[in-house]
C-alpha cells in the first residue's frame, strides 16, 4: 500500500475528529421570512441530542468513505468516493455548529465510532472488492435516510435551523446512495443488512446520551 495513501487516510482521521471542519457549502437556513419561537430547555435539549447523532453519522460517513478510497484500486471510484466525503465534510461542519448554537457538544466516544467504521469500509473494500464496497454505501445511506427522516418527525416544528439542516443531509444522502447505484453496488445480503441495522441501533442510542 502507498504510504502516501496512508498519510492521506491518517490526516483525513486526524481532521475529522480533532479540527474544526470547513464547509464548502453555506449551511442550510430556513426562510428568511419564517416565524421563530424560542426553543424551551427540554426542546434543546432533545434538538442537541439528535444533532449529536446526526454529527456521529458524518463521522462515520467520513470513515467509511475515507477506507473504502483507501481499500479501493479504482481511480474513478476514488473520485466518487472523494467527491462524496466532501458533500460528508459539509454535514460533519453544519452539525457541528448547529451543536454549539444549542450549547452542546459531539459525542465522546467518535473515536470509536470512526474506528469502527474505517475498518468496515476498509475491510468491505478490501475482502469484497469495490462492487461489495458500494453496496455498503448504497445500504448506509439509506439507513442514514431513514434516521433523518425520523429526526424530522422528532424535532420541533419551530426548530426551523436544525430541520434546513437536516432535509439537506437528506437529500444529499439520497443523491449517495445513487450515486454509488449507478457504479455497479450490489445488493447486500439480508443477515448484513440487520447486522448494520443493529450497529446503527446501538451507536443512535449511545450518542444521544454520550
Amino acid at each position: 500500500m502507498p504510504i502516501d495513501a496512508l498519510i492521506h487516510a491518517t490526516d483525513s482521521a486526524l481532521r475529522t475528529l480533532f479540527a474544526k471542519p470547513r464547509a464548502a457549502r453555506a449551511c442550510p437556513l430556513p426562510p428568511a421570512d419564517s416565524a421563530t419561537r424560542a426553543l424551551s430547555h427540554a426542546e434543546k435539549a432533545l434538538c442537541a441530542a439528535l444533532m449529536r447523532v446526526n454529527h456521529v453519522g458524518e463521522i462515520c460517513a467520513q470513515a467509511l468513505y475515507t477506507g473504502q478510497s483507501l481499500a479501493s484500486s479504482n481511480p474513478a471510484l476514488k473520485l466518487q468516493l472523494e467527491a462524496a466525503c466532501r458533500e460528508e465534510t459539509d454535514h460533519l461542519a453544519w452539525t457541528s455548529e448547529r451543536l454549539e448554537q444549542l450549547g452542546s457538544h459531539p459525542s465522546l466516544l467518535n473515536p470509536l465510532w470512526y474506528a469502527g467504521a474505517f475498518a468496515i469500509g476498509f475491510g468491505a473494500g478490501k475482502l469484497g472488492g469495490d462492487k461489495l464496497s458500494l453496496g455498503f454505501v448504497v445500504e448506509t445511506e439509506r439507513q442514514v435516510e431513514a434516521h433523518l427522516a425520523g429526526h424530522m418527525d422528532q424535532l420541533p416544528a419551530h426548530d426551523l435551523a436544525s430541520r434546513a439542516i437536516v432535509a439537506q443531509m437528506k437529500a444529499d444522502e439520497v443523491a449517495h446512495a445513487r450515486m454509488a447505484e449507478r457504479a455497479g453496488a450490489v445488493v447486500l445480503p439480508e443477515p448484513v443488512q440487520q447486522a448494520m441495522r443493529l450497529a446503527a441501533k446501538v451507536m443512535t442510542t449511545v450518542a444521544h446520551r454520550v
